[in-house]
């Protein structure tokens, strides 16, 4: 799925060009697309030595980013026919120690995923076990390689690359010569893991790993790397110097490797980022506002100040010799920002709407704001959803998960406590009733960290998210009436990764959209993890407005899709087509209802290494956009929110 910033471009299968990166790299639209490619590469090579009766020698990772690489090997075995009886499997990391039986651990997670949906014999499967006794992993490791050795080395070893710069486990400081061996995690890749193990304290500590003298003598390297959350290693392991501070750049030196990448995590890359300072450019509106915004924060300059010479002096001659003076340039950036800027997020009626983001009829109009969990609408444009109601816009909130993943059991136990002390002070519960929560009890006290929680949980947990978001919509004066918990069951796994989304997901969309027939739909275009919960639930409001396209859906031609970011981040300048601003009293009583959201306070599962509450991320974020609004020469607001417009 690509975001357009004005309009959805149909992009080419790989994006060509050149920059600084000291690695072949290829870059496509998503993960999709370049997973397909490199599975496309990989089975070449599987049926070229199937051909001279030989085995292929595939050492695999594991993680979430290789997921969508096995998702294409499958579809390719099943509809296609290929098979993997030549292939003999390596796997490159696992957690230490760790039952191989346990969901957690990366042998059942390549066993579900991948190995027991393909042909690959079992003999040719070779495991790093999790529960090896620790006074044997000396001997074990060195057996490990011993094996690869005898299978004539590794042909191909796939890659991700985590946020600290692991590759497989070899974290930051690794030496480039080791084998493999039992390591230490950092605390970030720990972090990182913390929604697979249902908490930080459940994430062992240390785990086993090829190192990466070892990867360096397999004969083809492919790293795969998605989201932006990945942009700034990709960045430093492409064009940085090769330092053991940073694992991938050794791949530097590597004779035949290469990153796979979609658009996301290439985003920091020169050339992407800023490539004026590679070569020509194409200059179009958004390039000029992009290089002007990177100017003026590069010599601390609003946009009517700049001159020819800043331009000159930081490599964008080139836009002046086309489009120059400064002064025209300066102007032209000045009112597209300036448009950009609007406090009727769903139009101003009866006013001249020419430079206006948003058209000012149909008035009012009916919205409908999807929220992958039942917090991100106030977190992410709690601001924009006060606007709507107060300018009377008749708004829904569609929640497209139950959000149960991040109730922590703790949070579960202090409801059983209110009911024993509510059934001793008033009447007991129903037989059946007190049955079922003395057995939920029961296993939320003694429950291990691999244990899968039962549906009832979920439900329960799920009922939480739902008054915590009717208590902060109601804040707004969203009435519940007006609140559609969709349940998409791509969600109810029960585990922290999730199936791939369906026919019957989109179907749950495409009736919630029926119902309403909105003229403004907000979603989350959030793609920090392109594994996550967000870019799942975006792709199928994305799918669910194909299906009605197709169908020619009378109201959808006047209908707008706004994409609103999350916690973790905001759009570029150069993306933004609205900015709602927001009032001191507005944020703050947009805090007050993200602090509705109780389960999601205090060390709430899955913070990521940001320690902040996601209140305190939402107003610094906001605070932080209007103060670059306000450098660039604009108004001064508190705070503001950012939307880019989807056309479909």
């Amino acid at each position: 799925m690509t975001i357009g910033l004005v309009h959805k471009m149909k992009e080419p299968l790989k994006i060509s060009g050149t920059g600084p990166e000291r690695i072949k790299t290829s870059v496509y639209p998503d993960c999709d697309q370049a997973a397909r490619e490199l599975a496309l590469l990989v089975v070449e090579k599987i049926a070229k030595r199937a051909a001279e009766g030989k085995e292929l020698v595939l050492c695999l990772p594991t993680g979430l980013t290789p997921i969508p690489f096995y998702r294409e090997m499958i579809s390719l075995h099943r509809k296609e026919g290929l098979s993997l009886k030549n292939v003999k499997v390596f796997v490159l990391d696992e957690y230490y120690p760790v039952d191989p039986g346990s969901p957690h651990s990366y042998n059942a997670l390549l066993r579900r995923e991948f190995l027991s949906r393909v042909d690959i014999p079992e003999e040719n499967i070779y495991f790093l076990k999790g529960d090896i006794p620790e006074e044997s992993l000396y001997d074990y490791c060195a057996e490990y390689e011993r094996l690869i050795e005898n299978a004539g080395g590794i042909d191909i070893q796939l890659l991700g690359v985590g946020k600290s710069g692991h590759i497989g486990f070899n974290e930051p400081g690794s030496p480039t010569t080791t084998n493999t061996r039992a390591v230490t995690l950092d605390k970030l890749t720990r972090i990182d893991a913390a929604e697979e193990f249902l908490g930080l304290e459940n994430v062992p500590s240390k785990a086993l790993t090829l190192g990466i003298g070892t990867i360096m003598k397999a004969r083809k390297v492919y790293l795969m790397a998605w989201g932006s959350a990945k942009s700034g290693i990709v960045k430093e392991s492409l064009e940085g110097e090769v330092s053991t501070k940073v694992p991938p750049t050794v791949l530097q030196h590597h004779s035949n490797a290469e990153f796979f990448l979609d658009q996301e995590a290439a985003s920091e890359l020169t050339r992407f980022n800023t490539p004026w300072l590679v070569g020509s450019c194409k200059w179009n509106d958004r390039l000029i506002r992009k290089a002007v915004v990177w100017l003026c924060l590069r010599v601390g300059k609003p946009v009517l100040k700049l001159t020819d010479k800043h331009y000159s002096d930081n490599g964008l001659g080139e836009l002046i010799t086309k489009h120059g003076p400064s002064g025209r340039i300066n102007i032209k950036v000045f009112n597209d920002l300036q448009h950009t800027i609007s406090g009727w997020p769903g139009g101003k009626p009866e006013v001249d709407d020419t430079f206006r983001p948003e058209r000012k009829a149909p008035y009012p109009k009916r919205c409908v704001v999807f929220s992958p969990h039942p917090d991100d609408d106030v977190i992410s444009m709690g601001g924009t959803l006060s606007r709507l109601v107060e300018q009377k816009h008749e708004v829904h909130v569609a929640y497209q998960t139950s959000g149960s993943v991040a109730v922590a059991d703790e949070y579960i136990l202090k409801y059983f406590h209110f009911m024993e002390n509510y059934e001793r002070l008033f009447y007991p519960l129903s037989e059946k009733t007190g049955k079922i929560n003395r057995e939920i009890e029961e296993f939320l006290r003694n429950r291990k960290p691999d244990e899968i929680e039962s549906s009832e949980i979920r439900k329960l947990k799920g009922l939480v998210r739902r008054g915590e978001a009717v208590a902060a919509c109601g804040y707004f004066g969203i009435p519940e009436e007006r609140l559609h918990f969709l349940d998409l069951p791509f969600y109810e796994t029960g585990l922290a990764e999730k199936l791939p989304a369906g026919k019957e997901d989109v179907d749950i969309v495409v009736n919630i959209l029926e119902e309403i027939k909105p003229h403004q739909i907000f979603a989350a275009g959030d793609l920090v993890d392109p594994h996550g919960t967000h870019k799942v639930c975006i792709g199928v409001v994305l799918e669910a407005l194909s299906v009605l396209k197709k169908r020619n859906t009378a109201w959808l031609k006047d209908c707008w899709v706004w994409l609103y970011r999350g916690a973790w981040q905001d759009w570029e300048l150069d993306k933004v087509d609205m900015a709602v601003p927001v009032s001191p009293d507005e944020l703050s009583a947009k805090t007050r209802a993200i602090l509705k959201h109780t389960s999601q306070k205090d060390g709430a599962l899955f913070m990521g290494e940001d320690s902040r509450e996601f209140w305190q991320r939402a107003e610094e974020r906001n605070r932080a956009t209007a103060g670059l609004y306000d450098s660039l020469g604009m108004a001064e607001y508190e705070a503001m929110e950012l939307f880019v417009r989807y056309i479909f």
